[in-house]
């Protein structure tokens, strides 16, 4: 955040390209909005130099000393290959967006997708910093590390981050929640129901209603603010809840790390994330029906203040080395914090994309 050098980025979407400069973690430019030509390669490339092209006239007489961005897989990150997108046809075959981009403008050129990017933004400066300040307030001996930065939205996306960095994986195909086992209905994605359109139908097939109802619209229903099949309304947000907590288990049970919450879904977290905890903190039963919690550590709501004070209530316990007179400290209670984005789904993913660029050109300079 005290960082003088300045990186260009981009917010890829399949309608629309949003282009800027960022300084010291911030924004120092307008935006810069071009339609994405997602349809048409030459046209679609084009519109990506120019828009680059456009923020570097307006950040004269300072210069970039790097590009970083987020854009649709599937890809090869490291080397900055796009592989055929869903909202990208023209990308079939591959192209090497990351490579072109270095040669027009001779700039080191990073990629990741706005998963990774958003989850590290909040490691760095949002939703992580902000349970490790609180530790150390409260004179604790204990850290967080590992992040799972989730997205809800068009589409079901996710980021993880390992002891401060992106896990991409060796294929750059690391976080791909969204292709996750649906546990409601187990032959599809859980993206059909963790989304925009999986409220929308959920809220179809409960309600009996045809009606072309936006997300927000289905939330005011089920609080009362909008007329509308008021049951049906709460029970499509809560099947949404009961999808996404599933993934989150089983990304929790291979990370064991807090949990962040953004896209535009989360205007609703009032009602999201008080069903999204009680599943995480349910229990589930090995074949002698025993009841097993659902995840080795409690899951806390960093939304309500009471959930929070009761996350930090850690009592370090003072444990004997057996054959010695030395004792050692212990928490023995595990616990997790699950919260909203602190920075903004679309500040995170560009700080992220900053930050990286400025860790990744520190290692080559």
């Amino acid at each position: 955040m005290s960082d003088d050098r300045v990186v260009m980025t981009l917010d890829a979407g399949g309608t629309n390209f949003v282009f800027s400069g960022l300084k010291r973690g911030k924004r120092i430019t307008s935006l810069i909005v071009l339609p994405s030509n997602a349809d048409h390669l030459e046209k679609c490339l084009q519109t990506i130099i120019d828009g680059f092209q456009k923020v570097k006239e307006l950040l004269l007489p300072e210069r970039a000393v790097a590009i970083s961005f987020s854009f649709p897989g599937p890809a090869d990150y490291l080397n900055g290959i796009i592989f055929n997108p869903p909202n990208f046809p023209s990308f079939k075959g591959g192209v090497p967006l990351g490579p072109m981009l270095e040669d027009y403008f001779n700039l080191p050129t990073y990629i990741n997708n706005d998963g990774n990017l958003f989850a590290y933004g909040e490691s760095i400066a949002g939703f992580l910093p902000e349970v490790n300040r609180g530790f150390k307030n409260m004179k604790l001996q204990k850290k967080f590390r590992n992040l799972i930065g989730i997205t809800i939205g068009t589409g079901f996306g996710a980021g993880v981050i390992v002891n401060n960095q992106i896990c991409n994986g060796d294929n750059s195909a690391g976080g791909e929640v969204w292709l996750m086992r649906n546990v409601l209905e187990p032959n599809i994605i859980a993206e059909e129901s963790v989304s925009s359109r999986g409220i929308q139908e959920s809220y179809k097939d409960l309600s009996g209603l045809n009606d072309s109802l936006s997300p927000k619209q289905i939330y005011e229903i089920a609080i009362g603010k909008k007329d509308g099949c008021q049951s049906s309304a709460i029970k499509s947000y809560d099947r949404l809840a009961r999808v996404t907590a599933e993934a989150l288990v089983n990304l929790i049970g291979i990370i064991d790390g807090a949990i962040v919450i953004g896209g535009g879904i989360m205007g609703a977290s009032k009602l999201l994330l008080p069903q999204i905890l009680k599943y995480l903190n349910s229990t589930i039963e090995n074949r002698k029906g025993e009841k097993i919690s659902r995840i080795i550590s409690k899951a806390y709501s960093f939304e309500e203040k009471d959930s929070i004070q009761k996350f930090y209530a850690l009592k370090p316990e003072e444990l004997k080395v057996p054959f010695s007179f030395r004792e050692i400290e212990i928490f023995e209670n595990k616990r997790i914090p699950v919260g909203i984005s602190r920075l903004g789904t679309n500040e995170a993913i560009m700080l992220g994309a900053y930050a990286i660029a400025l860790n990744e050109y520190k290692e080559k300079v």
